[in-house]
C-alpha cells in the first residue's frame, strides 16, 4: 500500500502537534482522521509512518494469573465482556471492582436482563459497573423506535415488543451501577462509560465513523482514570483474522492517546481480540468471555491499580 510524501508529512506534523500539546500541558482538540473510514489503511499509515502500534511502547501483555496476591494500596479490577447470557460457567476470581463492557445479553429483552442482574446479585463484589454493548438493543431507545416501525422483523424477539416493557429497562439493573455516557468515581478513580461503536450491521448504538463518534469520544472528561467501551480503538485487540480486518475505531483512539490517556482502557466487541496490550501509558484489555463461536471459554481478565492519593 503506498502513499504520497504529502500524506506521510500531514502524519508526521499531527504527531509533532500531539506531543508539543503534551509538553504544555494544553487540552487537546481531536479532529476527525483523513482515513476513519478504512481502519485497516489507517493502521497500516500510521504504523509505517509513526511506528504508532510498533514495540517497545506497545506490546502484548500476559493476564495476570487470578491467585496472583494484591499488593498492599491497590485495588484489583475484575474486567469481563461479552458474555451473552451465558454466565453459568464462567468462574469469577477474587476482586474489588467489577467491570463488564457490554452485551451482557443477546438482544436485550427484559428476561435476559432481569438474568443478568440476578447473576450480578451472586458476586461478591463491593462495586459492578456495567455499560450496554451492541446486542442491549432495548437500551438504545432510538433504535427500537425505528425497530418496532419496521415492517418486516429483523430481530422478531426484540421487534415485537411494546415501548412500555423496555423503556424502563436500564432500572431492571439493580445490582450495579449503569453507566451510559456517565460516570462515576469509587475508590478515588474516575471512571467513564460508553456503549457506542463504529457502525455494525445494524446492531444497537451503532454510529457511522468519524465526527458522530467523536461527538460522543468528546464527551470523556480529560482526567479519566479508567474507559469502558464497548468497542476496542484502532489496533489495539481489534483484528478480525476472517476478513482480514482491523475494525476499531480511530477517534476512540486518537481521544484516548493524545487526550484522555486513561490508566486502563477496557472494551470487548470483537471476541476475536481477547487478550491485553500496552502503549507505555494506557493498558487495554478487550475482555471478551465468549469466543467467535460464543462460547464462554475466555476468562475474566483482573488488573491491580494503585490506589490514588488522597489530600
Amino acid at each position: 500500500m503506498a502513499f504520497t510524501l504529502s500524506e506521510i508529512m500531514a502524519a508526521r506534523r499531527q504527531q509533532s502537534q500531539a506531543q508539543s500539546h503534551a509538553q504544555r500541558g494544553s487540552r487537546t482538540t481531536v479532529e476527525v482522521d483523513e482515513y476513519s473510514t478504512n481502519p485497516t489503511q489507517a493502521f497500516t499509515f500510521y504504523n509505517i509512518n509513526q511506528g504508532r502500534f510498533q514495540p517497545p511502547h506497545v506490546h502484548m501483555v500476559d493476564p495476570m494469573p487470578h491467585d496472583t496476591p494484591k499488593p498492599p494500596g491497590y485495588t484489583r479490577f475484575v474486567c469481563i465482556s461479552d458474555t451473552h447470557s451465558r454466565t453459568d460457567t464462567i468462574q469469577m476470581p477474587y476482586g474489588d471492582v467489577f467491570i463488564h463492557a457490554g452485551d451482557f445479553t443477546e438482544l436485550g429483552l427484559p428476561s435476559e436482563v432481569k438474568k443478568f442482574n440476578d447473576w450480578l446479585g451472586t458476586l461478591p463484589y463491593d462495586i459492578k459497573i456495567v455499560i450496554a454493548g451492541n446486542h442491549e438493543l432495548t437500551f438504545d431507545q432510538e433504535f427500537m423506535a425505528d425497530l418496532i416501525k419496521q415492517d418486516f422483523y429483523y430481530f422478531p424477539s426484540a421487534s415485537k415488543l411494546k415501548p412500555e416493557n423496555y423503556e424502563n429497562v436500564q432500572s431492571l439493573l439493580t445490582n450495579c451501577i449503569y453507566l451510559q455516557d456517565t460516570e462515576v468515581t469509587v475508590r478515588g478513580f474516575r471512571i467513564y462509560g460508553s456503549p457506542w461503536q463504529p457502525w455494525y450491521y445494524g446492531w444497537g448504538f451503532n454510529l457511522p465513523r468519524g465526527q458522530a463518534l467523536l461527538d460522543k469520544w468528546n464527551q470523556v472528561p480529560d482526567n479519566t482514570d479508567i474507559l469502558v467501551t464497548h468497542c476496542p480503538p484502532l489496533g489495539f485487540l481489534d483484528w478480525v483474522p476472517k476478513k482480514m480486518q482491523r475494525v476499531g475505531c480511530m477517534e476512540l483512539l486518537n481521544t484516548v492517546q493524545r487526550r484522555v490517556q486513561p490508566k486502563l482502557h477496557v472494551f470487548g466487541h470483537i471476541h476475536e481480540g481477547y487478550g491485553m496490550m500496552t502503549d507505555g501509558t494506557t493498558t487495554f484489555i478487550n475482555a471478551s468471555a465468549c469466543t467467535v463461536n460464543f462460547l464462554p471459554m475466555n476468562p475474566p481478565i483482573v488488573f491491580d491499580l494503585p490506589n490514588p492519593r488522597t489530600t
